[in-house]
C-alpha cells in the first residue's frame, strides 16, 4: 500500500442514504428480482467512477491468478465488473438473512473441529473472519436461533448508514468500536467471554495506527495485517478460530476451523507470533480467495508495492 494513498478507514462512506434506504425498502416489499436492474446500474456507477477501487480490485485479481490454479475460475469478460455485482449481491444478502429469508437450510457447513457444538457453552471464544464472503448470515442466524451471543468488533463509523439499515431490518446490531484496545475496552470483552460470548473481528484490514501491523506474504506480495486479532488472543486467552462464509450459487459454503487453543506471548517474542499466526491466517485467507475468487471485498490498494 502506498503511503501516499489516504487509510482505508479515513474514506467517507460512499452512497446517498435516502439511495440506500429507497433500495432496501424495494427489495423487501417487491422482491431481489424487481430490484436487480437498480442495483446493477448503482453498481455501474461506482464501477465507472470509483478508479481507485477499481485498480485496487484488478490488482487482487491479478495476484490471484498468478499464484496457481484457481478452484473457481475468473470470469474472462469484465471480470471486475463482475466483483462489483457479486458485492451488491453480499448487501441485498445482509437485508435478507435479516428479514429471515435466508435460513439454516440455506448454509452448506465445514466444521472439521466441532466449533458449532461448543457455541453457547462454557467461556466464549473469538472468530476471526475477514471482508471475504459474507460472514453477516453467520451472525444473523446465529442471533435468530438463539445459539450464540456474537459481539463483532469493527470500525462501523465508516458504514454508519448501512449499519442502520441493517439495524431497521431486524438485526438488532451489536457492534463495538475497537480503533483502541484501551483498559475499558479489554475489560468489557474480557467480561462479555465470561458471560459465554463470542467475538469476531476482521483480520484482513490494517488499522488505524500503521504501527499496529505486520508484513505477511499474501497471495505472492508482502502486505501489512492487523496485529490486532493476535494480541486480543493473547491478552484474553481463548481459543481462535477462522470463519468463512461464501455464497455459491444459491447456496451458502461455511467455514469454521480452529486457528489455535490459545495464543501466547511474551514482551520478547510478541512480535515474531504475532507475525507466525498473522501469516497462518493469510495462508488460509488465500485459500478461500480460491475457491471463492469474486467474493473478497476490499475496495482499497492492499499490497506494500500497490501504487
Amino acid at each position: 500500500m502506498n503511503t501516499a494513498d489516504p487509510h482505508w478507514a479515513g474514506q467517507a462512506e460512499r452512497g446517498s442514504p435516502a439511495l440506500m434506504r429507497l433500495t432496501a425498502w424495494a427489495a423487501r416489499k417487491l422482491g431481489r428480482r424487481v430490484v436487480a436492474p437498480a442495483v446493477w446500474l448503482v453498481v455501474l456507477y461506482f464501477y465507472l467512477f470509483g478508479g481507485r477501487a477499481r485498480r485496487a480490485i484488478a490488482a487482487y485479481q491479478r495476484r490471484l491468478a498468478h499464484t496457481g490454479e484457481l478452484t473457481v475460475p475468473l470470469p474472462r469478460v469484465l471480470p471486475v465488473y463482475r466483483q462489483y455485482l457479486a458485492f451488491a449481491d453480499a448487501m441485498l444478502d445482509k437485508l435478507d438473512v435479516w428479514q429471515g429469508r435466508i435460513t439454516m437450510d440455506s448454509l452448506d457447513m465445514a466444521d472439521p473441529h466441532g466449533l458449532h457444538a461448543q457455541m453457547g457453552r462454557g467461556r466464549g471464544q473469538i472468530l476471526v473472519g475477514s471482508h471475504l464472503g459474507n460472514i453477516e448470515i453467520c451472525r444473523a442466524l446465529a442471533e435468530r436461533t438463539g445459539a450464540l451471543r456474537l459481539n463483532v468488533l469493527v470500525h462501523s463509523k465508516n458504514a454508519v448508514h448501512f449499519s442502520r439499515l441493517l439495524d431497521e431490518a431486524g438485526g438488532g446490531l451489536r457492534m463495538i468500536q475497537v480503533s483502541e484496545l484501551d483498559a475499558p475496552v479489554m475489560l468489557d470483552l474480557a467480561q462479555r467471554l465470561e458471560r459465554g460470548e463470542w467475538l469476531a473481528i476482521a483480520g484482513d484490514r490494517v488499522p488505524l495506527r500503521g504501527d499496529r501491523s505486520t508484513p505477511v506474504d499474501f497471495l505472492g506480495a508482502t502486505a501489512l495485517l492487523p496485529q490486532g486479532p493476535w494480541l486480543l488472543a493473547g491478552l484474553l486467552r481463548c481459543p481462535v478460530n477462522l470463519l468463512f462464509c461464501t455464497r455459491h450459487g444459491a447456496r451458502y459454503r461455511v467455514s469454521m476451523e480452529r486457528l489455535s487453543d490459545g495464543i501466547e506471548w511474551t514482551r520478547a517474542t510478541r512480535q515474531a507470533r504475532i507475525a507466525h499466526w498473522a501469516q497462518r491466517y493469510a495462508d488460509r485467507l488465500a485459500a478461500h480467495c480460491r475457491l471463492a475468487p469474486l467474493q473478497w471485498f476490499n475496495f482499497y490498494p492492499f499490497w506494500k508495492d500497490d501504487a
